[in-house]
């Protein structure tokens, strides 16, 4: 889903790794930097090599990371 040109990110979507770099505007490379700092959370299913990412994470390290404006 897009909302005026940005897509909306829900928090209990799930998403692949292509879909969590499109959603926060970085490449793959840096969404790999991100998920090996720990600001998001993935699944990995034993056995699986897909990552899966919830929206909720997503969220959550927008609002971590957020700058507070002065």
């Amino acid at each position: 889903m897009f909302d005026g040109g940005k897509r909306t990110i829900k928090s209990n979507a799930v998403y692949s790794r292509q879909e969590a770099a499109e959603i926060l505007g970085v490449s793959l490379s840096t969404l790999k930097k991100l998920i090996d700092a720990g600001y998001l959370q993935i699944s990995r299913p034993a056995g699986v090599r897909r990552v899966f990412i919830q929206g909720s994470s997503i969220l959550e390290m927008l609002n971590d990371t957020a700058i507070k404006q002065h």
